[in-house]
């Protein structure tokens, strides 16, 4: 994306012809990968030929001017029908944008479509769709993780330069992660979520999936920033978001929790991050063990599921696919009182988080234990979905609870060629140290 806006920025390239390119590769690779639901081919090149003036007038708004990309359909778009992956809204046409989409506009992105996904973001396989499932770039018979799997193929393949995904457990991170892209998860509060579909109203948050570091860097400060009409933002700073080419990052220290985040992996997965982590550590200062617990607690998670749904499922159960259903259900019986005793719970333990930061600067990860299933194997076993799924979640899910910003990048393959992935995390809105950190290693392995 980087080089493509500098070819935009000195009018080598127009962005009808990069808009017209990626139109071509949609329309060449989504009858097999099923990455889109929506394309919205028309307005696209029509968004394109007014960037492209604007920039032949002198009128460049910067590194997203002209740039194609593609939003998860969970994020509503004025006018384009946004489903959320599920036959109940598979007709819904949103009035307004979402805050993400008003800024992206403002910066001059060209909108390609609205992205295939798990059915309202409730799993992490991208398998259970109105749409169908999604497939991967990389072996189509493979899952491409979820809950933003099409956001994550779709750049994975080239059908786009960028994309926005949502992330409730690990749903950016862990498709970047089997897709072979780069997958950035701000800090809880940094990108507005007014105008996204909810999963899990305390645990959602909206980034990039990029193909390089650089490129998530620009998407995120495109999208960053206060919204005093969102309940869940921050009004933190965001002047530390720009990141410059040639990080430093010598003084920086790692942890690795190793009882948490390194055992129990595959084999394969843990040969590669092993080496990426060592290859991480000789660019840092120091590299130390940590304990880290963390106990999987989903009473949230389910029961603000169960607020947003309850309306719906008590109308047209039926317009859900049975396993989504199944998943809502489980917070019906969650009470008042129970539920703000786990949201006080969790505000404690977002505080305390940052303590393992006086320590380290770092946290060092494999994004996934496991590899991706077989799409076939999983539709004709549906009882093994879950449980694949929740092994795939396991390294990412707990960096949801504590609000961290953690990004996946690539680091290495499978014997069979499949892409498997490295997560770095920092203290809250530390943004600046996970990307600088993940551009110097990315720097490193490509030089």
């Amino acid at each position: 994306m980087v080089e493509a806006s500098e070819r935009l920025r000195r009018r080598e390239i127009s962005p009808v012809e990069l808009t017209q390119a990626c139109l071509e590769k949609v329309e060449k690779l989504n009858p097999t990968l099923n990455a889109f639901i929506t394309v919205t081919g028309e307005s696209a090149l029509a968004e394109a030929r007014a960037a492209e003036q604007e920039i032949a007038s002198g009128n460049w708004r910067g590194p997203l001017h002209g740039i194609p990309i593609a939003l998860k359909d969970n994020i509503d778009t004025a006018g384009v029908r946004t489903t959320a992956g599920t036959n109940l809204f598979r007709n819904r046409i949103p009035s307004e944008d979402a805050e993400v989409v008003r800024r992206l506009k403002a910066a001059g992105a060209v909108f390609l479509g609205k992205t295939n996904m798990h059915e309202f973001a409730y799993g992490g396989s991208s398998v259970i769709s109105a749409f169908g499932p999604v497939r991967n770039s990389w072996n189509p018979e493979k899952i491409t993780g979820g809950s933003s799997g099409g956001s994550a193929v779709a750049v994975a393949s080239g059908m786009c330069l960028a994309a926005i995904g949502t992330d409730t457990a690990g749903s950016i991170r862990q498709p970047a992660s089997l897709c072979g892209v780069v997958g950035l998860k701000p800090t809880y509060g940094r990108v507005s979520s007014r105008g996204v579909i909810p999963l899990s109203t305390s645990l959602d948050h909206t980034g990039p999936i990029t193909q390089c570091v650089e490129d998530a860097a620009l998407l995120l400060q495109a999208v960053a920033g206060y919204d005093p009409a969102d309940s869940t933002s921050a009004n933190a700073s965001t002047d530390n978001l720009k990141i410059p080419l040639q990080c430093d990052i010598s003084s920086l220290r790692i942890g690795v929790a190793r009882d948490l985040f390194w055992k129990g992996l595959h084999p394969e997965i843990e040969r590669v991050a092993t080496a990426a982590l060592s290859a991480l550590s000789k660019l840092c200062r120091s590299t130390d063990e940590l304990a880290l617990t963390f106990d999987i607690d989903r009473t949230l998670q389910t029961a603000e599921a169960w607020a947003y749904h309850k309306e719906f499922v008590a109308q047209s159960p039926e317009l859900y696919q049975p396993e989504t259903l199944r998943r809502i259900r489980t917070g019906e019986r969650v009470s008042d009182s129970v539920y703000q005793e786990k949201r006080n719970e969790q505000q404690k333990i977002r505080h305390n988080i940052g303590k393992i930061f006086e320590k380290i600067d770092l946290l060092v990860t494999p994004t996934v234990p496991a590899l991706a299933g077989n799409i076939q194997g999983l539709l004709d076993h549906p009882e093994t979905l879950r449980p694949l799924e929740v092994e795939l979640l396991r390294n990412t899910r707990p960096f949801n609870v504590w609000g961290l910003p953690a990004i996946s990048l690539p680091c290495g393959v499978t014997q069979d060629g499949m892409p498997i992935g490295i997560q770095i995390s920092a203290a809250p809105w530390r943004e600046d140290l996970v990307l600088a950190a993940a551009t110097k290693y990315e720097q490193t392995i490509v030089s």
